[in-house]
């Protein structure tokens, strides 16, 4: 069975997902630990259920998603998993920290680019990679078909979707890919967002002012 601890990391509040089940196998999407408490926190967490974890996740480049990135490849030994086309916005973590008063840690390269249709593997779970650019480039969910859930970053949040005022950020093509790879998902997958409390598709589609018919 798949278990999904939470964490709310870093000054910009962001939803860490750590993904695992029986096998003790484990994926890290988003971290944004950022803090040497934070950091700790998740290493304690990790320990204690006593976890591998097999593959660090980015759903996108922002860097309240990724600040966290180097602190798990080398505590954690995983491969990083995100896409290429996010790799221009990601080359400016740095510049990002220093717009939000953050220190900017290393920002690694990635182990492997994933894209849409990739499977993820991890004990007995699979995670499916849809494409969902729109808040910026390079932005992917991870779908959990059998477990009814999917994590979307800041793509859609409850009654509201992700900002596009910043670099490759794209308003139609984020409404497009919300419309077309979001909520076709079946109405009781449940969402879990980049920021906030998770939702539904069926919740979206009923109440979000972006996209509930009249």
């Amino acid at each position: 069975m798949l278990e999904i601890k939470i964490f709310v990391f870093n000054p910009i509040t962001e939803n860490t997902y750590l993904l695992f089940d029986d096998s003790r196998e484990a994926v890290i999407i988003d971290p944004g630990n950022y803090s040497r408490e934070e950091d700790e926190e998740l290493a304690q967490f990790i320990e204690d259920k006593n976890l591998t974890v097999k593959y660090i996740l980015n759903t996108h480049p922002h860097v309240d998603h990724v600040i966290g990135n180097n602190f798990c490849k080398e505590k954690f030994g995983a491969p990083l998993l995100m896409s290429e086309n996010g790799l221009g916005v990601y080359r400016y973590a740095p510049h990002y920290c220093v717009a939000f008063g953050m220190d900017a840690p290393e920002f690694p390269k990635a182990d492997r680019y994933i894209s849409d249709g990739d499977k993820i593997l991890f004990g007995d779970e699979k995670l499916e990679v849809i494409g969902t650019a729109g808040h910026t480039s390079g932005c992917v969910s991870f779908y959990s078909a059998e477990n009814k859930c999917v994590f979307v970053g800041d793509a859609l949040f409850k009654g509201s979707i992700g900002r596009t005022d910043l670099p490759t950020g794209d308003i139609e093509l984020l409404l497009q890919n919300i419309r077309n790879r979001l909520l076709t998902l079946p109405d009781d997958t449940v969402v879990y967002s980049g920021h906030g409390e998770c939702t539904t598709v069926s919740d979206e589609k009923r109440n979000n002012p972006y996209f509930k018919t009249k």
